[in-house]
């Protein structure tokens, strides 16, 4: 890892990073076109807007919950370049391999000064969270969805009350510590608290809300029931889907299994190709989310940071 950090600083380096980020962001929407083409002929550009407004609200939600473990880490940085460090290291998610996103948080960070294991802890820990609140979110896709999904995930709820533990400050501050020596780094000058945790876990759980509106629009617009329950389900079918293809880290961003995990959850509320519409209408839109907010970060690089 230290090799590639060194070999990331190079200016040249990192303009080619972004330039592979974005340009693979847009294969992933470029290699299924004729899909998705059919997937916007069958949604009204209001829904399609409204699903938009929505995943950008929740990408800024889960840009604040990583915030808030770098705030509790010791590094409390100012929204502006706080977005740009967040929001174009995301890029990196879509690129093969599972760690550029990590790599790229540490690099953009050493230029606010931020020390590079600060970066790298915060980040691992603000997915963490994602996956510890995302879990217990996917708790009612399990228990409510098809038994088609309690037959195939249900077992993935079984690491909940062990990550749980994990993320407990004294049992998390404790790993990180004997991680940090493993890698022979300089331990963290500020433990993980838990009123720190908990700010992260709110604004997660707020993420999987707004991620949940967002499928839930997409696929009352497609013929399910606009109801409570329904909304309850494509929350947790988001969460859940969006949990196990963060483990599958070969596959960029969870390509093509995300959509297998929330396309199963949605069956019993759509017709077969209605599903087919909705989960890669998700995909796009948050695709395109990332990469608009993304290129708005970029953009910032130059002008002066106000808090």
């Amino acid at each position: 890892m230290s090799r590639l950090l060194a070999f990331t600083r190079h200016p040249w380096v990192r303009r080619a990073f972004l330039v592979l980020a974005f340009a693979a962001a847009a294969w992933a929407v470029a290699s299924r076109w004729d899909d998705v083409r059919a997937a916007w002929s069958a949604l009204d550009a209001l829904t399609a807007l409204a699903a938009l407004a929505v995943s950008l609200a929740y990408v800024l939600a889960t840009m604040a919950s990583w915030r808030a473990v770098l705030g509790d880490l010791g590094s409390d940085v100012p929204l502006r370049p706080a977005a740009r460090m967040f929001l174009v290291s995301q890029l990196g998610k879509y690129v093969p391999g599972g760690v550029w996103n990590l790599v790229a948080a540490a690099e953009i960070g050493a230029g606010l000064r931020i020390p590079r294991r600060r970066s790298v802890t915060a980040m691992a820990v603000a997915l963490l969270v994602s996956i510890v609140t995302g879990l217990l979110v996917a708790v009612v896709a399990v228990l409510a969805g098809p038994a088609d999904v309690r037959s195939t995930y249900g077992s993935t709820l079984l690491a909940l009350p062990v990550l749980v533990v994990v993320l407990l400050p004294p049992v998390l501050n404790r790993l990180l510590g004997m991680l940090l020596r493993l890698l022979r780094r300089a331990p963290l000058e500020h433990p993980v608290s838990g009123p720190g945790i908990a700010r992260a876990s709110a604004w997660a759980l707020l993420a999987w809300l707004l991620a949940g509106l967002h499928v839930w629009l997409l696929a009352t617009a497609l013929g399910a029931e606009a109801t409570l329950a329904t909304a309850a389900l494509a929350t947790g079918g988001y969460a859940l889907a969006w949990t196990v293809g963060f483990l599958v880290v070969v596959v960029p961003a969870g390509a093509g299994v995300r959509e297998a995990v929330l396309g199963l959850v949605l069956a019993g509320q759509l017709s077969g190709g209605s599903v087919v519409v909705a989960v890669l209408a998700s995909r796009v839109l948050m695709t395109l989310a990332d990469v608009a907010l993304g290129l708005a970060a970029t953009a910032t690089r130059r002008r002066p940071a106000h808090a």
